[in-house]
């Protein structure tokens, strides 16, 4: 095939099959991500017939990577970071220390260096970007707690893989490999003055994009609105997210994806950060689909039969050692077990930055070639069975909650934070509104039912939000909402209404029964993301369920305080008033 058309030809095979194969699964009952997978297989190097240009599809699908880490930051504010850097921070450095020792010793087992055991096992532990975020979105958990923690721990995990890409060359001797002859200058600094470089240039690049990022691309966007030209806002909006993430590889070491990260934060500053969320969706869609393609070209089935046992070791580290380490380190922070099931069901697959790792320690001969085929089998194969992990987690919560003793003995005591605060009257607990999560949604609205005087008591599943806000003095419990002593404790046989502000409408239902059990004339309101959501749950009796953020909050806020008693006027009157205010004002604390 002539060259020119290498990449028309690269689309067009990795799409139009992705599509049947995809719809293929659909009917069979299997997540169109396999027929995705499948489709790489039959276009790659490894079966007959067409081959695609796998360099080309490597590209592609790292397009598709910018474009999804963009649309994440978008709606990751800096606050959310922050909320979850005690967990996620700890939690991703233990879980890599974990699934390295463990891909270290087994490589051992087969008759590897330990230098080559340690680069196998870090390739490990490195999630897949494309895999972890379609996974939340499917389920509509990425502004949930367990989604903020999933994402932050991603950011961790990216930056710890951007550490140790740099830092590679310098050790490729001592750990029993050869340095990089095309970058020989890199490897002569000491390990400590390497890592000081990066440090410096993540740190310059962080300060750079929240210093002057912040400012600059949200007033760039506006003024690229006011032309009224949808072409010109929808390029503005991509030549922002793939020129920073390209800018910051270039210039400061990080990868496109943290790159794109933060460039979508920094759009979060602006008023326009859902048309720049929607108008880079379809891309993002299309993109994320290459990915999948440009994974299954890189596997050969035959080591399927050659090295089975091997490939099976891989499957049950990333599967199993690396999701039972992540589920341990969450309860060890006495979050909840439905969250650790979560956090662990996410982390059970490996991809894009495994690829990028195993072929540079190949380079460098620190990892033998047949490490870097088990490497693709093993991503291919727990990308495959993701899906499975998440109903498995499913499933053993629902089993877990049917024997609550097995449960009280995995979660450790969370202490008084779970109970009332002092300074809440337990008497007085009549006809308040119950406020679960209090995040962009929830605090606008607690800040509604502030101002008119209204009582309330929020549910925060969050840690070191929910001791945040009890040191501002708001009646915060920590705890999940889906089980029914929390709701037992937030006094809701007495309360006038629930306000669910979490977005899993799976949860919110779940909620909303336990309430209705306890309390059969309680109100209820909640948010959702999506028509089929609202749907969903306004067939279950919910009161009111409604879809967006700010004017979701303040529409959720509104019907709160025509429930809670309010007059219709000063309802209105109080909620224009916040809606005027600037949105920073609005904020998880």
């Amino acid at each position: 095939m002539p060259h020119e058309t290498a990449l028309i030809a690269t689309i067009a095979a990795g799409i139009g099959l992705a599509f049947i194969l995809g719809l293929a699964a659909t009917r069979l009952r299997v997540p169109p991500l396999v027929g995705y997978l499948v489709a790489g297989v039959i276009v790659g190097p490894f079966t007959p017939g067409f081959v695609a240009d796998a360099g080309l599809a490597q590209q592609l699908a790292e397009i598709g990577v910018i474009l999804l880490m963009f649309g994440v930051g978008i709606h990751f504010s800096v606050a959310d970071l922050l909320a979850v850097r005690r967990i996620a921070l700890p939690g991703a450095v233990v879980q890599i220390t974990v699934a390295t020792v463990l891909g270290a010793a087994v490589a051992h087992l087969w008759g590897w260096s330990w230098g080559s055991g340690i680069v196998f096992g870090l390739c490990l532990s490195v999630a897949s970007t494309v895999v972890l975020l379609r996974a939340m979105e499917d389920r509509g958990m990425l502004d949930s707690v367990d989604g903020r923690i999933a994402v932050g721990w991603l950011i961790v995990e990216d930056l710890a893989t951007v550490l140790v890409l740099v830092l590679l060359p310098a050790l490729a001797v001592p750990l029993g490999g050869t340095p990089d002859a095309t970058d020989a200058a890199a490897s002569s600094p000491s390990v400590l003055r390497a890592l000081g470089i990066t440090l410096a240039k993540v740190t310059a690049f962080v300060v750079l994009m929240f210093v002057v990022g912040r400012r600059a691309v949200p007033w760039l966007l506006e003024r690229v609105a006011r032309t009224g030209s949808r072409e010109l806002f929808t390029l503005s909006v991509l030549a922002v997210a793939i020129g920073i993430a390209v800018g910051a590889a270039a210039l400061f070491g990080v990868s496109f994806a943290l790159g794109a990260f933060f460039a979508g934060m920094v759009v979060n500053g602006s008023d326009l950060s859902h048309e720049a969320a929607a108008d880079s969706l379809p891309l993002q869609d299309a993109f994320s689909v290459l990915f999948f393609v440009a994974v299954g070209m890189l596997f050969d089935p035959a080591i399927l039969v050659r090295q089975p046992i091997e490939v099976l070791s891989v499957v049950l580290i990333v599967m199993v050692g690396k999701s039972l380490g992540a589920f341990f380190i969450v309860l060890a922070f006495r979050y909840p077990v439905r969250t650790a099931l979560t956090i662990s069901a996410s982390l059970a697959q490996i991809g894009e930055f495994s690829f990028i790792l195993a072929a540079l320690a190949v380079t460098l001969n620190l990892l033998p070639p047949e490490g870097q085929s088990l490497i693709v089998a093993g991503a291919l194969l727990s990308i495959s069975l993701n899906p499975l992990a998440f109903a498995s987690a499913d499933r053993a919560a629902r089993w877990l909650g049917r024997h609550p003793r097995l449960l009280a003995m995995l979660e450790r005591p969370v202490g008084e934070i779970a109970e009332l605060p002092p300074t809440v009257d337990e008497a007085a607990l009549r006809g308040h509104a119950i406020i679960v999560g209090y995040g962009r949604v929830g605090s606008a609205i607690g800040e509604t039912l502030t101002r008119v005087g209204m009582p309330y008591l929020v549910i925060e599943q969050n840690r070191e939000t929910a001791e945040g806000l009890r040191e501002k003095g708001l009646p915060v419990l920590y705890g999940d909402a889906t089980r029914p002593g929390v709701l037992r404790e937030a006094h809701v046989n007495q309360a006038r209404l629930l306000i669910v502000a979490t977005p899993d409408p799976f949860q919110s239902r779940a909620m909303i029964d336990l309430a209705r059990e306890a309390n059969p004339t309680i109100d209820t309101v909640a948010r959702t993301h999506s028509e089929n959501e609202r749907d969903y749950l306004e067939r279950h009796g919910v009161g009111l369920a409604l879809i967006g953020e700010r004017e979701l909050a303040l529409g959720m806020a509104h019907y709160a305080l025509l429930r809670m008693g309010c007059e219709e006027k000063r309802a209105d009157a109080t909620v224009d008033a916040i809606r005027r205010q600037p949105r920073e004002r609005i904020a998880v604390p």
